[in-house]
């Protein structure tokens, strides 16, 4: 699958506030940061640099159980491989 490993049962769907994209994650929370647009944090900043603010934009639209998962992560990725949907 293209989002989550195959046989997964139980993930969570998302949309991002700021770029809009829509897509599945492992962990199920409120809001992440996104994988797209987030910055994540890099632990060895120097003494003269600031932390980055940690912006968690995606918020959670729901959450995909069972057989919905493969579903769901395969009409997900067909916009992202260009609609090329001949290998479903």
């Amino acid at each position: 699958m293209y989002y989550v490993p195959d046989g997964t049962k139980v993930c969570g769907f998302y949309e991002c506030q700021e770029c809009g994209t829509r897509f599945l994650a492992l962990q199920i929370a409120p809001s992440i940061v996104c994988p797209y647009c987030g910055e994540e944090v890099d632990l060895e900043i120097g003494p003269d640099e600031e932390m980055p603010e940690i912006k968690e934009t995606a918020m959670l639209l729901g959450v995909v159980e069972g057989d919905e998962v493969e579903k769901m992560d395969s009409l997900l990725s067909l916009a992202v491989t260009g609609g090329d949907f001949g290998w479903i």
